[in-house]
């Protein structure tokens, strides 16, 4: 799938099949966001691929947009250092990993970090040291459904589309 498609056909899934995700595939996701625009170069990111069915369930709990990640088969917690500009540099990396994973057939949707009043919970049950912020926290399996990653009808090009002026 090229990357315009997949662009077009990533939408946010929460419900998947029961079948493992390989770590390779994982990998390959975490390797796009780690590709993303990044201000100054940075890269203040550091990802964390949650396999574990009792950790996922735990974040299940916590994460009260996000009921539906205990049933995934993988999470990415998108954590970034506290820089000027770690809430957009975090947010490329974690659009960059729900196009990748579209690409590579793997059902995705991203849960809200920042400004949650979960971060420190999941921050805490993921170990990690204090100057991070979490940004996303992306769900990962096998679509439920192949019409899953129909193309969903957006607002029409002229719409949004402005020359010069708005």
């Amino acid at each position: 799938m090229d990357a315009l498609e997949a662009i077009k056909k990533r939408r946010s899934i929460r419900e998947y099949k029961d079948k493992p995700i390989l770590k390779d595939l994982l990998g390959r996701i975490v390797d796009a966001g780690r590709f993303a625009a990044t201000a100054r170069d940075i890269q203040p990111w550091e990802f964390i691929v949650i396999t574990d069915p009792a950790i996922l369930k735990r974040i299940g709990e916590i994460a009260e947009n996000g009921k539906f990640v205990s049933k995934a088969k993988a999470c990415i917690a998108v954590y970034s250092s506290d820089t000027k500009y770690y809430l957009e540099d975090g947010c490329a990396a974690t659009q960059n990993m729900l196009v990748a994973a579209t690409a590579e057939g793997i059902a995705s949707c991203w849960v809200a970090g920042d400004k949650k009043p979960y971060c420190n919970d999941i921050s805490n049950l993921l170990h990690v040291p204090s100057g991070f912020k979490l940004i996303s926290l992306i769900s990962l399996g096998h679509p439920r459904l192949e019409e899953d990653f129909r193309i969903k009808e957006k607002r029409p090009l002229g719409e949004v589309l402005h020359w010069e002026k708005f």
